[in-house]
């Protein structure tokens, strides 16, 4: 199956869709399995490694995803992040921004060199070296960086930003672009560590939360510039309803485009006739909260639909049944 998805994210015809995720698919179960802490996994590469593993070796999609949480740069870049130790399955939160301005944003704050040392990046690519040594002959791994636009949000406060996409819109994109080159380094790092892809997972950044119009205007510019710096394949992750701005995804340059379960599949297959299209199950309501055999005619009409690999939607859910993941590989 590992041989399949790889033929598949190069752009070669594989018999039948298969399931996984390049997404964030860890589950309590799973880390109860390994004797793991939630909390205590982002801050140690060895039981980061074996937490990304546990859903594969107990269900068997063939897949994991490295970092854990989304907050990797935002951490570099001086964020201050909640890890949530007072409960046990939440992910982590920003607790403080970085910049109170997205002017502050430079090639001198951004300096690579410095950029790469700070925070969890260097553990992040020791993780998904742990990870490759151990499963890498049974699994793909997902190297995941954030978006552009969704990383601005996380560093810069963001009643600031939003007043400063109205006035001073050019600082904004320049901003943007620095990110995109810190984003770049980082991707490339997790490839170089033994991922087989990089996900762009721009929660932040979907045309659904912030229009169209300015998705156009801010986010698909650094999307696009992103991608060209990055390896193949590359898969951009897209949230809410994007159904009227599925031309602007095709834009991207993305060899791959998940979409989340609001997204019309028969209007996505129809405008991504140029792009793999993953998707598209429900985590909270079918994952989460479904049966067995709820997942299975999801997974089937994902299929019909023309998706060319069945994916969740989004994060999963951690409680979601261990059951339930297998019942997607299955159908």
């Amino acid at each position: 199956m590992r041989q399949k998805i790889l033929d598949l994210l190069s752009g070669k015809k594989v018999d039948s869709p298969p399931a996984f995720s390049g997404l964030i698919h860890v589950t309590a179960e799973g880390l109860q399995s390994e004797g793991l802490v939630f909390h205590e996994v982002h801050k140690d590469a060895r039981k980061m490694a074996k937490a990304a593993t546990s859903t594969f070796k107990l269900s068997g999609l063939p897949s994991a995803s490295l970092p854990l949480d989304m907050y990797v740069e935002a951490e570099a870049l001086g964020a201050e992040i909640n890890f949530r130790e007072d409960m046990e399955f939440e992910f982590p939160l920003v607790r403080k921004a970085a910049f109170k301005s997205v002017r502050e944003i430079t090639p001198e704050t951004l300096e690579p060199a410095k950029i790469m040392k700070q925070g969890r990046i260097k553990l992040v690519c020791e993780a998904i070296k742990l990870l490759k040594e151990d499963v890498g002959n049974d699994v793909v791994i997902s190297g995941i960086i954030p978006g552009p636009y969704t990383l601005l949000l996380l560093v810069v406060e963001a009643g600031r930003m939003f007043i400063e996409m109205k006035k001073e819109p050019a600082a904004v994109t320049e901003a943007l672009e620095h990110l995109v080159s810190l984003l770049a380094q980082v991707g490339v790092d997790y490839r170089d560590a033994g991922a087989d892809f990089v996900t762009i997972h721009d929660m932040g950044g979907s045309p659904a939360f912030i229009g169209p119009a300015k998705y156009e205007q801010f986010v698909l510019p650094a999307e696009k510039l992103l991608i060209e710096m990055l390896p193949k394949p590359r898969v951009l992750s897209i949230c809410g309803n994007v159904t009227s701005s599925l031309s602007l995804l095709a834009r991207t340059g993305a060899d791959a485009v998940s979409i989340d379960q609001t997204v019309d599949l028969a209007a996505a297959r129809l405008a991504l006739k140029n792009t793999l299209l993953f998707g598209n199950l429900d985590p909270a309501q079918t994952l989460y909260q479904g049966d067995e055999a709820k997942v299975a005619e999801a997974t089937v009409s994902a299929k019909k639909a023309g998706v060319d690999a069945v994916w969740p939607g989004c994060d999963l859910i951690v409680q979601t049944p261990i059951q339930n993941i297998q019942s997607m590989k299955k159908a």
